[in-house]
């Protein structure tokens, strides 16, 4: 699975990438850490999957979500946060999935199994 990470601390993209090298099959083949470069990149890239923090979207606020959505729709989108009450409005923009940042990561793995 080829996975774009997008996430404006530079010490998650880290830990997020070192967890998927370990795990067989998984690839990160990009990383975004700005919303405006985002769509840039998964076109670039092309993923099969969009690992992106909430707080990245909310930026460039709830458009570029939707616009994600529009320009790649076979992209599975996981949305990580940190931010009590996010879930709800990820899912209802279109998440395939949400992990909260404080979950073990046997549950972002979970979480990503489950779209491949």
């Amino acid at each position: 699975m080829r996975i774009l990470l997008a996430d404006d601390q530079p010490k998650v993209r880290q830990a997020v990438r070192l967890l998927l090298e370990q795990e067989q099959g998984m690839t990160v083949v990009a990383e975004a850490a700005e919303a405006e470069s985002l769509l840039v990149q998964v076109e670039q890239a092309q993923p099969d999957l969009v690992l992106i923090d909430w707080g990245l979207q909310k930026a460039a606020g709830a458009e570029q979500f939707s616009a994600l959505r529009q320009a790649c729709p076979h992209v599975a989108v996981i949305v990580l946060s940190a931010q009590p009450g996010a879930e709800e409005a990820a899912l209802a923009a279109g998440a395939d999935a949400f992990v909260s940042k404080a979950d073990p990561p046997e549950q972002l793995l979970a979480a990503i199994r489950s779209t491949g």
